[in-house]
């Protein structure tokens, strides 16, 4: 508390850009910091007037034959629409990773080579002109993942690299390293990976401390969320309820999947992981929406006339690997992930567009029916491939076809 009111009081510097070694502590804008070049901008996606129509040939139900239907139709426009403007911010690495998924799901192996062909078009290199921004560091999942099947040192040696830097960088626990939720996603993962990698666990040492001081300042114990950044402490929507982002609090959900995904099961602090995932798993669970997903602004769900797909497909994916990992009660938490699978697939244009996803921001806000946008993209390719999961462990059980009301 201490230093979420110290945080009020005297941050005040606006910064736009970050030189190396620079801290930013608090955001001029909506993802001042964080935001990509202009042509980054208008890569990641789009909205059109007139997207064409809805998908008519795919089903919610969820056995792998539909799943992968939707999986590949998605991930197949993506890759045609996107892959001559691959980059290395972190708006397209969600979509790697997704990608990645993608090949697991299907069985269709261009998108995991598509994945290594970007990789060896970067030389498997981070951004790194604004260390220690950990918006720069989050292609190195991908890197990591790729890594991990080949032990090639090459894949993953930049990546060491940066993160070598990390590992001995003083602590200044007055200045938050990652000071806004969406960092958890960014970089814990490849810490988390590298530790594997190498079996060297300072990585996780550095990501166990600095997740607990974001945690510290950015977690509302009470609403169990997490506020985007220190702006929103006192900010309230407009029936008076606090501000929590659906994306942000999505960022937070997946990472905390891929965290413990690969954290050694005697990693002293790993308890305190599992409790703050079940807790966001229970707030989440109880606020979805009568269509299955969320909306921009969690906890003001009127406010906003649509879904918003990329929170909800990094809630559905965390939430799916939570019952297939024996973390979540499946009778609990199992139809929960069968409205939000059925909620995504009603957002799938007849082409393989992916809609309702929230342009680039920090905040909640409104976007059109078309808007589709890379990261989103990649969250619901990571949830397709829990679901499936799912679906394989409960097979004999299916299909089963959730009932949802699209009216909400």
């Amino acid at each position: 508390m201490m230093k979420r009111v110290g945080m009020i009081l005297t941050l005040t510097a606006v910064v736009t850009g970050l030189s190396t070694g620079a801290q930013v502590i608090q955001p001029k804008t909506p993802e001042a910091n964080a935001t990509p070049a202009s042509a980054d901008r208008t890569a990641s996606g789009d909205s059109p007037d007139d997207p064409g129509p809805l998908a008519t040939d795919l089903s919610p139900a969820i056995t792998h034959a539909d799943i992968s239907k939707a999986a590949r139709k998605v991930a197949g426009w993506e890759l045609v629409r996107t892959e001559d403007t691959f980059n290395q911010q972190w708006t397209y690495a969600a979509l790697y990773d997704g990608l990645l998924t993608a090949s697991k799901t299907t069985g269709d192996l261009r998108y995991h080579d598509a994945m290594v062909k970007m990789a060896q078009q970067f030389d498997w290199k981070l951004l790194n002109g604004r260390f220690p921004h950990a918006d720069d560091m989050a292609l190195g999942q991908a890197y990591m993942d790729l890594y991990l099947e080949t032990r090639d040192p090459v894949r993953m040696a930049d990546t060491k690299a940066v993160l070598d830097q990390l590992v001995v960088r003083p602590d200044d626990p007055s200045k938050l390293l990652w000071w806004w939720c969406d960092a958890l996603f960014m970089a814990p993962p490849v810490l988390a990976r590298m530790s594997v990698a190498t079996g060297d666990r300072r990585y996780l040492d550095v990501m166990d401390r600095e997740w607990w001081e974001t945690s510290g300042s950015l977690y509302d114990p009470a609403e169990h969320l997490y506020f985007r950044d220190s702006r929103y402490f006192t900010q309230r929507q407009g029936n008076g309820e606090k501000i929590f982002w659906a994306r942000g609090n999505g960022w937070v959900m997946g990472a905390l999947a891929k965290v413990l995904d690969v954290m050694p099961k005697d990693y002293p602090s790993r308890g305190k992981y599992i409790a703050q995932y079940r807790e966001m798993a229970d707030r989440i669970a109880s606020i979805q929406g009568k269509d299955g997903l969320w909306r921009s602004g969690l906890l003001d769900p009127g406010a906003y006339d649509l879904p918003e797909v990329s929170g909800s497909a990094f809630f559905t994916y965390s939430l799916a690997w939570g019952i297939n990992h024996g973390i979540l009660d499946r009778a609990r938490f199992e139809p929960v992930v069968e409205r939000a699978w059925a909620g995504m697939i009603a957002h799938i244009y007849a082409d393989g567009r992916l809609g309702s996803i929230q342009p680039i921001d920090g905040q909640p806000g409104k976007f059109k029916p078309s808007a589709s946008y890379v990261y989103g993209v990649g969250g619901f390719l990571m949830a397709a491939s829990e679901v499936d999961a799912l679906a394989k462990e409960a097979s004999p059980k299916r299909p089963r076809t959730p009932v949802i009301s699209h009216g909400g």
